[in-house]
């Protein structure tokens, strides 16, 4: 009580009038009215949180998903091949930010099984460093990733591509490369028999149904290199990969290429960037609504509150004071709006996990099928400067919403107001 007898008269009498009298129905109509606002505008900020966290999650989980397989940084030497990639690893691991490098190989060809042929990007690897750079291992259903021997000619497969070729550990794969070689019967592709010895699930489509391991001196064999591509590096902090690049660019002697994650799937981030600014602008919409909710309730306050003003007038208040009055109205629906909102909405986020399989098992549904979507349960990131920024936005909003009203209420003219009472 102390600490609103201590506030200007503004903030009482815009204090009051948010909570309504029930002196008559037309007071508590008001009142009513300026409740839907707050419910409108928490309910906005809310679906907007908690919308955000679950599109930041699936990008969390699909991004975590494609670096499990993914290199931080490749780098490659413009000649085609590094024979002395060892000492190149030693100088990428000088920067304090590398934590591990690996060589490999890559071509694109096809894979024939069974009968069935399908498109492959085919690494090679060694599978005593690939650890330190992937997941891969880890990935791992059937057999195992130190099959992999070399002139052993084994291939881990990804589970989509084993099974559309239908082939398991032990069956044969027939590798086709491009790159062609001179018979009697004319140029052919260059081919070879590789043993299923592995079979791996990233839990991505585009890398279970299209990517396969061999060992690395396989790969060179069949490339017919003397030596890797290029190395494969993993870095402290993935979001840091564009600038470790550019700093290992200028450090490591010789003509190298550097590719970070980022590059190798910018249209999918930007994709992804795209679909949440879009996403944003749209439910930002809910709460534009909500604001323009409170200019109607404002407008109704200030016509059922003329005979006030006008009494306010007579006693020396100021057009700013009034203005004030209805102002801080305004923002006080607007600011218990958005507390509201981002409390519901920051709950739900953190608890998204417990609160979805609830409603699955309250509806008898399940909204993400696995054989679909790769996971079975939503996934939320909640990440505060999305929470700052919500928060911000609609305070704004409903602080716009009061510029009007406010604006009339201060050009009402004491006589005519009180001229019927």
């Amino acid at each position: 009580m102390r600490l609103t007898q201590n506030l200007p008269y503004e903030w009482l009498v815009g204090l009051r009038y948010t909570r309504g009298g029930k002196r008559s129905g037309r007071n508590g109509f008001i009142s009513f009215i300026s409740l839907i606002s707050v419910s409108g505008i928490a309910l906005g900020v809310a679906a907007l949180i908690i919308v955000l966290s679950v599109m930041n999650g699936f990008q969390k989980e699909v991004t975590d998903r494609m670096l499990s397989v993914l290199a931080h940084i490749e780098v490659f030497d413009q000649s085609g091949s590094m024979p002395d990639w060892r000492a190149a690893g030693q100088q990428a691991l000088k920067n304090p930010a590398v934590r591990a490098v690996a060589p490999f190989v890559e071509t694109q060809g096809l894979l024939e099984g069974q009968g069935v042929m399908r498109p492959s990007i085919i690494r090679g690897i060694l599978p005593s460093e690939e650890p330190k750079v992937s997941d891969i291992a880890k990935q791992i259903r059937q057999g195992s990733l130190d099959s992999l021997k070399p002139g052993s000619f084994n291939i881990v497969l990804g589970y989509a591509l084993a099974r559309a070729l239908n082939v398991g550990i032990g069956d044969k794969v027939t590798m086709l490369l491009a790159q062609g070689q001179v018979t009697p019967a004319g140029l052919l592709p260059r081919s070879r028999s590789f043993t299923v010895s592995g079979i791996f699930e990233a839990g991505h489509m585009d890398f279970d149904a299209a990517l396969s391991f061999i060992h690395v001196e396989d790969a060179q064999r069949m490339e017919r290199l003397g030596a890797p591509m290029g190395l494969r590096l993993r870095i402290a902090d993935m979001h840091q990969a564009p600038v470790v690049a550019a700093e290992l660019k200028k450090s490591m002697p010789g003509k190298l290429e550097m590719r970070d994650w980022s590059k190798l799937n910018a249209n999918w981030f930007a994709a992804v960037q795209t679909e949440k600014k879009m996403m944003f602008i749209i439910l930002t919409l809910i709460i534009a609504v909500a604001a323009f909710n409170l200019v109607s309730t404002l407008v109704m306050t200030v016509t059922d509150k003329q005979a006030d003003i006008a009494i306010l007038r007579t006693l020396g208040a100021s057009p700013r004071s009034i203005q004030k009055i209805f102002m801080v109205q305004g923002a006080l629906v607007g600011i218990l709006g958005t507390i509201l909102g981002v409390g519901g909405g920051v709950l739900v986020a953190l608890n998204i996990d417990v609160i979805v399989p609830f409603i699955e098992r309250l509806l008898g549904v399940q909204f993400l099928s696995k054989d679909i979507y790769l996971i079975s349960a939503v996934p939320s990131d909640l990440r505060w400067p999305d929470v700052f920024k919500i928060g911000g936005v609609s305070v704004l909003l409903a602080f716009a919403a009061t510029l009007y009203p406010s604006w009339a209420a201060s050009r009402v003219k004491p006589a005519e107001a009180l001229r019927y009472e």
